[in-house]
């Protein structure tokens, strides 16, 4: 072969994979990142698994950089589609061995990135940064003097710092101005604000919010400036809740005081992947607003969990919101100014919902139909981790198919922490008839760990049947949570619901019962709440 010949080749190979990752419009929570396994051992008692929570995102110099708990490093993106982990770890010698970097404060004063974990000892170092697309950090404060836990950092437009920190079920978030050379506080750290669950019904614990037996947490501090106005987020009532949500008090001073606003900004307690507490807001380079946050899982321990980022904004009241109807369903990516108030979401619905699952072998009780039941906390688990092994879906009729998400659960995980250069192999076929069977999606040479991978199709395919075929997995048994198919189905939209009725009582007004006529075509149903 000739060099100008094997020149042209690798052109057009270079042209296919530019193309191939242009033509992606969508992303679909949870986000599809190399989440790596609890490092901490007594946190996996009943099983070894992946792990992360307390997102924060920031975007510096046009680019995303996402930090979170426990994870050895960090990631960077230019388009919220592929994230680049970064191996780092943050703790000197002197701080603890497995708890690394827990929901860490990333803050950016002019062109310099700052990074500073959870800490009680005063002996933590905050690092900073003016290349953070590789390992290139130093230490601006060899032990920062001023411990808390769930940090958050907040530059004002004026320059000046500050700090906010808590996580409690006794004792409210804090805030306290550093000077931006020193770090040193400026004045006594003051109270910013405590839970009313008396007053607000969400701020309960529990999982149904109706747990007595402890009080509910407030954490995860992160503050955002927006037309002259302080938006104070804190997460609450507890990580392992489908009610995990942010809250927000609003002042016209960093540090208060603050008015609540009634309900939570982000809040997710059904579908597949539920939770969004303990999160950050960020923009993205068309400056539309954008809320990262925690998706809860919780079965292999209280604090297994995974990311999620939502459409957020301020309304013409200067009211903050957060969208997550529809949240875990592909939802469009920003390619300019948005308004978020309009749904980000493509309208492709899930097309195998409790449909039939056939599968190539069974584990225990982890049965095949767990991996379309629409939760993300159970899982079909095969007999064996062996190249073949498969579950196949039928839609029940020819269907327009535009994306698939494939989320693994972990079964019999052999290591803890994170293990770079492990990955994903598959290949999803699909047929008409349940015969002819052609490939739809070929990832035999990935060599990506992909634990929640989301393929948006470049042309929408006509099919009914859908087969994943496992290559290859990372550790353990082959096991998923969530075999997900979206698109358009051929049947009637469902009808408008009727008789929807609120009961509440004198009692105790923080409580409703919902009821309504159910609708016979639909799978499920969207209830909105306001003031």
């Amino acid at each position: 072969m000739n060099k100008a010949k094997f020149c042209l080749i690798i052109i057009f190979l270079l042209m296919v994979v530019i193309e191939s990752h242009a033509q992606q419009k969508t992303y679909c929570n949870p986000v599809n990142i190399d989440y790596g396994y609890t490092p901490i051992p007594n946190f996996s008692e009943w099983g070894k698994h992946r792990a992360t929570a307390d997102p924060v995102i920031v975007n510096y110099k046009g680019d995303y950089f996402l930090f979170s708990t426990n994870q050895w490093g960090y990631w960077w993106s230019s388009d919220m589609i592929k994230w680049n982990f970064i191996s780092r770890k943050f703790l000197r010698p002197w701080n603890e061995v497995y708890d690394e970097l827990c929901a860490p404060a990333v803050g950016i004063i002019g062109d310099t990135m700052l990074v500073f974990g959870s800490t009680y000892t005063g002996e933590f170092t905050i690092w900073m940064s003016t290349n953070p697309k590789v390992d290139d950090w130093k230490p601006l404060v060899e032990k920062f003097t001023i411990g808390g836990w769930d940090p958050a950092f907040f530059t004002d437009d004026d320059g000046r710092f500050y700090m906010y920190n808590g996580s409690s079920n006794q004792y409210p978030l804090y805030g306290v101005e550093l000077n931006r050379k020193t770090m040193q506080p400026l004045a006594t750290r003051k109270e910013m604000y405590l839970l009313e669950p008396w007053r607000y019904g969400w701020q309960r614990f529990g999982e149904n919010m109706d747990d007595t037996f402890l009080d509910p947490f407030i954490e995860g501090a992160w503050m955002t400036k927006y037309n002259g106005k302080y938006y104070l987020q804190y997460g609450a009532p507890g990580t392992e809740f489908s009610g995990y949500a942010d809250g927000v008090v609003v002042g016209d001073n960093p540090l208060g005081p603050f008015k609540a606003q009634s309900l939570p900004l982000s809040y997710k307690p059904g579908g597949f992947a539920r939770g969004a507490g303990h999160g950050a807001t960020f923009q993205d380079k068309w400056e539309n607003y954008w809320h990262v946050s925690t998706i809860a899982i919780s079965v292999k321990n209280n604090f297994e969990r995974r990311i999620g980022i939502w459409p957020t904004g301020f309304d013409n009241d200067d009211v903050m919101y957060c969208n997550t109807t529809f949240g875990d369903y592909p939802t469009y990516l920003p390619d300019g100014k948005e308004d978020h108030l309009k749904s980000r979401f493509t309208g492709w619905m899930l097309l195998n919902y409790n449909k039939p699952v056939t599968v190539s072998s069974t584990y225990g009780n982890y049965v095949a139909n767990n991996a379309v039941d629409e939760s993300i906390k159970t899982y079909w688990c095969a007999a064996s981790a062996d190249a073949n092994e498969w579950i196949q879906t039928d839609l029940g009729a020819i269907s327009t198919v535009r994306a698939i998400q494939i989320n693994y659960a972990d079964q019999d995980v052999e290591f803890l922490g994170k293990t770079l250069a492990v990955f994903h192999q598959y290949k999803i076929m699909e047929s008409s008839d349940g015969k002819r069977w052609n490939v739809l999606v070929d990832k035999s040479k990935n060599r990506t760990d992909v634990p929640h991978d989301y393929i948006e199709l470049a042309k929408p395919v006509q099919t009914r049947s859908l087969r994943l075929v496992n290559i290859h997995v990372p550790a353990g048994k082959y096991a998923i949570s969530g075999f997900r198919v979206f698109g358009l189905g051929t049947g009637k939209k469902p009808t408008a619901v009727s008789d929807f009725i609120v009961l509440r009582t004198s009692k105790d007004k923080r409580s409703a019962w919902l009821k309504w006529s159910p609708v016979d075509n639909a799978y499920a149903y969207n209830i909105y709440m306001g003031t």
